[in-house]
Order: C-alpha cells, then structure tokens, then sequence
C-alpha cells in the first residue's frame, strides 16, 4: 500500500481516513493465492502495466517486491554531477539486493557555474522546481512505494527533497560530495578563484597565463564545489534536518584517482538500507521534517558560515513540508549561534578539510553538547539526532578549521543578516562573513541588469564607496533571480570588495563575498522601491539598525512609484513564462506550489 500519511488528497487516490485506497503499481496480490474476488478484479486490471514491464525484463517475483523510485541527476557537462550515474547504478544494486525493485530515472541538472554572467543562468533556480516536478511526477506516476534521491550541483540538492515534502513520501535523499580542491603554487582553488581570477585580470594585476593556469587547475575533477558554497551548505543542512545518512554531507566525492571515494560507496549502501528501513517502520517525509528540525538546519547554516541560497531553499522546503517559517526565524536563530567554520569564500578551508578533521558528525556534536541543537529529533536512520551523534569524532586540538563556541571566529549575528528599510520593507539578507562593517553610505550606481553592472566594474567605472544596484532580476524580474557571482568576484578581484556595496533583488552564489545584499523584496518587477532608485541617489546601510534605505523623503518615493510602470515581461512563451506567472517572492522560497 502506498500509505501517504497525511495526504492532502491532491495527489493520489486516498478514503477520508488519508489511507491509499490504491496499491503499488507493482505489488500485487496473486490471484492464484487468494480466492478473494477483490484481489482477482485489481490483479487482472494491473495485466497490461505487467505485461509491459516484462518487455524490459520483470518476472513474476518482482510483482511482490516493494517499488523504489531512484532520482539520479546526471549529466556530463558538470563535475558536480559527472559522478553521479556511477552512484545510481551503485544504489540500484543495493535496492535489488534489498529485496526492492528499482525505477531509475534522470532530471534535468543546471550548472550555476557554467552558466554564471549569461542568459542560461536564469534556468538554475528554475530548475529546482523543474527537477522537483519531475520527481514528483515519476515517483507518483508510478505509485512507488520509497524514493531515493540524488543530488550534486546547487539546485539539484533542495529539489531532491522536495517532492518527498510535498508528498510526504517515505524515502531520502544523498549528496553527492564535495569535489577535491584544486591546487596552484602551493595554495587551493575553488571554482570561484577562477571568477576573481577574471577580476584580477581585467584589473591589470595577473596576466594571461596566470588566468589561464587558474582556469585548468580550479576544478581537478568530480564533486561539488569544494567551499562553503550553496550545495555543500545544502547537504549539511539536509543532514542535519535528519533526511540524510549521517556524515553523507562531508564525505567526498571521488578520491585522487577521481573515482568515487569508498566514503561515498558507504554512503550509497547506508541509504538504501536507512530506506527499507523507513519502509518498515513507516516513517514518512514530514515525521522528520519538523519545524525543530528546520531549526537544526538553520543553525548549522550559521555555524558553517553557509550561503544565503540556503534561506531561499529552506523557506521553500519548509512550505512544502507545511512547517511555520519565515526570514525573521533565521534572524531569530543566528543571534544565538556564533560562527565557528573558517571556509571559503570567505575563509581559509574546504569541505575536504572538514572531512579530514571528523567532519559534519564532529561538528554536529560540537553543537549538540551546547545545546545548540534540537537533540530529540527523528531521523533517515529511524534514530534521534542524539542517537546518531553517540560515536561522533571528539572536537580536533591543533587545528583553525573550526573554532571553539566559547572563542568563536566571530559572534552570533555575525553572518547572515535580516534587512529591512524603504529599499527592502519585505526583507533582505545581508552576507558578512564576520566582517566588522557598521554602516555605509554612498551614491547609488544603477543597473538594470547583471551583464551591465559586470561591464561597468571591469571597465573601471566603479568606485570606492558606490553602492551598485542590480534590479529587475528578481523571481520575476529575471526571470530566475540568477546569482550576481560574476560582479562580486569583479569587485574582490579589482580591491574593492571591502568599499563597494552591491544590492540587487537577486541572489548570490554560495561563493559570493564582499559587502553584498540581495533578495531586496519586493522585487522590481513588482514595484519594490528598488524600481525608482534613480542614480546618485544616497544609500544607507546600517548593520546595527539592520536596515537599508534610500535617503529619500516618503513623498519622493510615492511620487516616482505613481510614474513607474511595470517593464513588459522578457519571455513571452516557455518555461521561463510560466515561471514568471507563477513564482512567489523570495521572502517566501520564490516557490511555485
């Protein structure tokens, strides 16, 4: 029996009591065992679905078997899921030898990476919902009885889970693991050291070959990228909400050959069988899925220095999961947690040196014996939190990988910050990384997209103390709300990281830092203040007050919103349309459902 639990009668054949009236598409009674006519009038209604699933290789004895639907994101066009097939078949044998029956099937994957600065990248956050969709699609389409999910690049993580919140499946999902850092005269790359390589470039201080050099040595092989960039801060974060194995998150990808590491071949095994598990205990998506364990997410998103994408995907999860939450949670949380994880972007260290030192289980504890952590809460492995944590590594002495809660890196509300003011009366978040910046007033540089602002900056147009504008790239606006990835990295690769801020109504990449602000909402595109900021308008940011306004008098800004007009939408038909139609703000998860 299927058995969603809690069913909201939307997406499958339940009675009033929220049981499935309907069976597994597979697991079917025989008629030869039983003389009960019901049974005889489902079994021979399931002929032709038999009939053709024999063309492609059931027999009898899979009919009986438990149906597992397997998402595996794979593509050969990013490292970040170039591994990932390998980990499917790997997790389609253990289901067999489990007693299961897999489905597998691919999703779309959109490298944020390759398509940063271009029109592709406005598909990336569109795709978290495609890919959800068509998890969605097969796993109830085929009314599978568990559902494992595999992710690797940024949106492909949050959408993994998705559809198991969205339904409430019993099932889980597993990360595909961190890439190995890239090395060049002694010192580890990331993807995002060839982003302000290009900075660095265009500002004169490194030439050709050595742009060149940092292009062919930042990305070494299979994994996601290597800090703590949006899927390494995604993984955790799911880990610590209880929906992955233990210690999945920070095991790596592949080893020094670039084969999948042992670590993860573990991982694949441990997931199947927390999977059967979960089955027999019938533990659905939304037992572990609580508001307590949003809070567990969130906190290690603080502790860890995470990206802000995990607010936009953590407000999304929690809305499918019908969990209470909103920005003013994360605020809420973060004053209570210091930052204790020195990563890049803005920090020295990668996930590989995490892993190295006990990773996520260690840090886990570290904030379980504060009592930082919601230890109570259920898990993938049918255990508490707590429970997983009893073998965790001890914290490591001699290391600056991550720091003690009692001599922090720096003290709660030192990360991730809640804005508000004229400019974003719904809310915004603020990055700093533990940087000390009180408040920062400067003339607004206004552009109305991305390639302009990035244009500007290597030009040499930008300077000391502008505020640059970035609008009308939005969840509507973009559409897609793309990262600004292209013109941070400018502005740390040209020095101005420290003296220039950046506010736009779209994201930042994980590997994002510098004086940055976005999510600005509302948005542009739906007459957001942000819309009227006209050039050399003053702009203030106050990190104490959380606040960042134009200084403009209420009746200025009225009268420009009554003189504003809505831009015409920039995509007329296909998915970016009917994105447009549908997408909510990003102070709700820019969600579609």
């Amino acid at each position: 029996m299927k058995n969603n639990k809690n069913c909201d009668c939307e997406h499958c054949a339940c009675d009033d009591s929220g049981e499935s009236s309907d069976t597994s598409l597979l697991r079917q009674k025989s008629a030869t065992l039983t003389g009960n006519q019901e049974d005889k009038k489902n079994w021979a209604k399931r002929a032709p679905a038999r009939a053709m699933m024999r063309g492609v290789g059931f027999k009898d004895e899979d009919f009986k078997k438990p149906l597992v639907t397997l998402a595996v994101p794979y593509t050969n066009i990013t490292p970040c899921n170039g591994h990932i097939r390998e980990l499917g078949d790997i997790c389609f044998e253990e289901i067999e030898k489990n007693g299961g029956k897999p489905i597998i099937f691919g999703t779309p994957v959109i490298s944020d990476g390759e398509t940063m600065g271009t029109e592709g990248m406005k598909y990336s956050l569109v795709s978290r919902e495609l890919i959800a969709d068509c998890i969605e699609a097969m796993h109830e389409g085929y009314m599978a009885d568990g559902i494992l999910t595999l992710s690797g690049c940024d949106k492909t993580i949050p959408a993994a889970l998705i559809p198991l919140a969205r339904n409430n499946s019993i099932g889980l999902t597993l990360y595909g693991g961190t890439i190995l850092p890239g090395k060049l005269h002694g010192k580890d790359l990331t993807v995002v050291s060839i982003f302000e390589a290009v900075g660095q470039h265009a500002a004169g201080k490194i030439d050709d070959k050595e742009l060149y050099d940092v292009e062919c040595n930042s990305c070494p092989g299979n994994g996601s990228c290597g800090g703590m960039y949006t899927a390494n801060t995604m993984a955790l974060a799911i880990e610590a909400m209880g929906m992955s194995i233990p210690g999945s998150s920070s095991n790596p990808a592949v080893d020094t050959q670039n084969k999948v590491s042992a670590y993860k071949r573990l991982d694949c095994i441990d997931s199947v069988k927390a999977l059967f598990n979960l089955l027999k205990r019938g533990i659905h998506a939304r037992d572990i899925m609580t508001r307590e364990a949003f809070e567990n997410a969130i906190t290690i998103i603080m502790a860890l220095n995470g990206s802000t994408n995990a607010i936009l995907h953590l407000l999304s999860l929690a809305h499918e999961a019908k969990v209470k939450l909103s920005i003013d949670d994360f605020e809420r949380i973060a004053a209570r947690v210091p930052l204790i994880g020195d990563f890049k972007p803005s920090g020295k260290y990668v996930m590989e040196d995490l892993f190295k030192i006990g990773g996520s289980k260690m840090v886990f504890k570290l904030l379980l014996d504060a009592r930082l952590l919601h230890g109570d809460c259920l898990t993938v492995t049918g255990k508490t939190l707590a429970e997983n944590l009893k073998d965790a590594p001890s914290f490591p002495k001699n290391q600056d990988i991550i720091y003690t809660l009692e001599k922090p890196l720096a003290p709660p509300e030192h990360h991730l910050i809640i804005m508000r003011g004229n400019l974003a009366p719904d809310g915004a978040v603020m990055k700093l990384s533990g940087k000390e910046i009180e408040v920062h007033n400067g003339n607004a540089r206004v552009f109305e997209s991305e390639e302009n602002a990035l244009d500007a900056i290597l030009q040499g147009k930008i300077n000391k103390g502008d505020v640059i504008i970035i609008r009308y790239e939005g969840p509507k606006g973009g559409p897609g709300m793309r990262e600004m990835l292209s013109p941070s990295s400018a502005l740390m690769g040209a020095g101005l990281g420290k003296d220039v801020a950046l506010i736009t109504d779209g994201r930042f990449s994980g590997g994002t830092h510098g004086f940055m602000i976005g999510h600005v909402t509302p948005e542009a595109q739906d007459g957001g203040v942000i819309a009227v900021v006209e050039e050399g308008d003053k702009i203030e940011i106050s990190r104490s007050k959380r606040t960042i306004n134009v200084l403009l008098s209420e009746e200025e800004i009225a009268n420009r919103l009554s003189k504003w007009k809505a831009p015409e939408p920039r995509y007329k038909r296909g998915i970016l349309a009917k994105y447009a139609k549908l997408v909510s703000s990003a102070s709700k998860g820019a969600v579609t459902s």
